[in-house]
């Protein structure tokens, strides 16, 4: 940037007049320009200038400004503050010095200045701040071929972080941002996807899209929170706030601008001047009544009377209510909606005030629908605060005829009670403290509503402690619950023959076979499913080295057999009862032991009791007790 007094610049004596000239212009202003509400030339292009922030534009931006024009801007903060200037977009054609084209800012009263500009000597940075509480702009044209012109915007020092209206939300570095959005952003270049429902693209300009979503007023501007989330696959248009916002796909992130009151009201009751009572061509009488205005409500909509000279709909809310946008819709049977409209308010339903916004000079005129399908919203900036509010139809498409819902919330807090009239007091009750919800049905003492809150919370907590004792003590019982019970199939898969040692002074045999439940013996517990056969021992006790034999299968014995305990009945060597040596043949026959093995009683290899039997080889009889088997019944 470069600031400079009196005639400026280097070159030769017709620059030093060139400049001269401007100045001149710009502090006495030129000749043929007539002043209009602070701009005046044939060069101005778009141009809104509130009392805190504005944007100028040159004639045909972004397009190709004509030659031979000019355009005077002054700017003034409020008292006690200094402007700070972001400059958009600056696309004028070079020339040396900026001879052809420029764009100066000076200091009324000083004559102190910044610049001349142009592309080949532009601001140093995006951002100007001045300590100038006034300035004048000067946008001025030549011969030229190309360039698209000029788009600043400013505010005052109160609003260091305001933003350009050609940001968008790619150009944001942080997570959650809160940016302030000057004056007439809405109706600069630039495309905005989605809606304040779904988001809006990243891609979009950020200014803009917060106009689209009703978080600002385009007369105003205004300070913007936002938060950058994942984006979505498809972005849905909407028409809100006089903008139409594009469909559009996936992108990296969306933004969300944050909007605290902005629900569905509910409304105790419509009322209408009057309403269509159609009858159709079959003579069937279908009503058009004012309770059909309800947005979401089944076809038709609300309808005035054919030939009315005035329509008006009008809705109650019950009570009071912090209004901040309506939403409006057509009537899908016919294509009948309404184009425009205006607002007015009322707190007893007898003395109405219209609606005229953040400008305060004109009734507000709100942009309606375009078709009788889509839904299309306005934002109440500042809000509304009205029980009764009445929705006047201005222009329409073949019929008066709309659905209409209110958006809002309850009053952040109540008025302070009037002073004491000799009329007769009034009593006023007593507002709920903010910082504690009422329970409903159960009435809290301001004073002990923290003690009752925190006892309530220890005994909440106890119960939920001792849910959670019982539920795991539940658990480990299940986990260790008797094998039997688990699997009590598996017992009567195995046969349990006894090995039964003659001699008292022998100690019993191991067993492989499974022991019985009331040994204390438990299936192995599997823990996961990675458990495999062999890593957990299923019986603790070997293979014993002696034969062992199952129980055989067969026949029962018949009646009167004797058992022998050292054979099967009707075994060979085993006498029955009458003494008769013969007996039926063997179903069973024992095996023939090893040599040096002792020898049964009975059977082929039997010897008499307390003998020894004799051995092959002739070798002395065994000092071993003899081992009897013993034998069970066949089931």
């Amino acid at each position: 940037m470069r600031a400079g007094g009196g005639g400026g610049g280097g070159g030769g004596g017709a620059l030093g007049l060139a400049l001269a000239l401007l100045r001149r212009c710009l502090l006495l202003g030129p000749l043929g320009l007539r002043p209009a509400g602070g701009q005046d030339g044939d060069g101005c292009g778009h141009t809104v200038l509130a009392a805190r922030s504005g944007t100028l534009s040159s004639r045909n931006y972004p397009g190709t400004y004509p030659n031979h024009t000019a355009c005077r801007w002054r700017l003034r903060a409020p008292p006690g503050t200094s402007l700070i200037l972001v400059f958009g977009d600056v696309d004028l054609e070079p020339s040396e010095s900026c001879a052809r084209s420029s764009l100066l800012l000076a200091h009324p009263e000083s004559g102190a200045t910044y610049g001349p500009y142009c592309r080949n000597a532009g601001p140093a940075a995006s951002r100007l701040a001045t300590n100038w509480s006034a300035a004048t702009v000067l946008f001025r044209s030549g011969s030229h071929r190309s360039g698209r012109g000029l788009l600043l915007s400013y505010a005052s020092s109160q609003h260091p972080d305001v933003v350009s209206c050609l940001k968008r939300g790619t150009h944001l570095s942080q997570e959650h941002t809160s940016v302030y959005c000057p004056a007439g952003c809405k109706d600069i270049e630039g495309d905005i996807w989605g809606n304040v429902r779904q988001g809006y693209r990243d891609t979009s300009v950020l200014c803009k899209a917060a106009v689209h979503a009703g978080v600002i007023a385009d007369e105003t501007g205004g300070q913007v929170t936002l938060s950058q989330e994942k984006g979505i696959t498809l972005y849905e248009s909407a028409f809100a706030n006089g903008l139409h916002s594009k469909r559009g796909s996936l992108s990296e992130k969306r933004l969300l601008f944050h909007k605290a009151c902005g629900d569905a009201l509910e409304v105790a009751a419509f009322n209408a001047s009057s309403w269509w009572q159609e009858v159709d061509e079959l003579g069937q009488e279908r009503g058009w009544a004012a309770e059909r205005a309800a947005l979401g409500t089944p076809s038709p909509s609300w309808a005035a009377e054919p030939g009315a000279e005035t329509a008006w709909l009008e809705l109650d809310l019950g009570t009071r209510r912090n209004v901040t946008g309506i939403v409006t819709k057509g009537s899908e049977m016919y294509d009948y909606y309404v184009t425009s409209y205006r607002v007015s308010s009322s707190r007893d339903g007898k003395n109405w005030r219209p609606y005229r916004g953040s400008g305060g000079q004109e009734d507000k005129v709100f942009e309606g629908n375009v078709d009788g399908r889509g839904e299309v919203s306005n934002a109440f900036i500042p809000p509304i605060v009205t029980r009764y509010l009445r929705v006047t139809p201005l222009s329409w498409h073949q019929r008066v005829a709309m659905k209409v819902a209110l958006l809002g919330c309850q009053l952040a807090r109540a008025r302070a009670p009037r002073p004491y009239a000799p009329g007769g007091p009034e009593e006023v009750p007593l507002p709920v403290p903010t910082g504690r919800t009422p329970v409903p049905g159960v009435a809290l003492d301001p004073e002990k509503a923290g003690s009752t809150l925190l006892v309530m919370l220890l005994v909440g907590g106890f119960v939920l402690l001792c849910s959670s004792l019982l539920l795991l003590a539940f658990l480990c019982r299940r986990r260790r619950k008797p094998a039997a019970e688990l699997n009590c199939g598996l017992a009567k898969e195995y046969a349990e023959p006894d090995v039964v040692q003659v001699s008292p002074s022998s100690q019993p045999g191991p067993s492989t076979f499974k022991p019985a439940p009331d040994e204390g013996y438990m299936l192995p517990l599997v823990v996961s499913h990675y458990a495999v056969p062999g890593q957990y021992h299923e019986y603790a006790e070997p293979l014993p080295p002696e034969p062992e034999y199952a129980t055989p299968f067969g026949d029962p014995e018949p009646v009167g057999t004797r058992r022998s305990p050292c054979g099967i009945a009707g075994h060979p060597g085993a006498p029955s009862r009458t003494g008769s040596p013969e007996s039926p043949p063997a179903r069973y026959d024992a095996p023939t032991l090893p040599p040096g093995e002792p020898r049964g009683c009975g059977g082929v290899n039997a010897a008499p009791r307390g003998e020894l039997p004799p051995t092959p080889r002739g070798d002395s009889p065994s000092p071993e007790p003899p081992l009897s088997h013993v034998y069970h019944e066949a089931w």
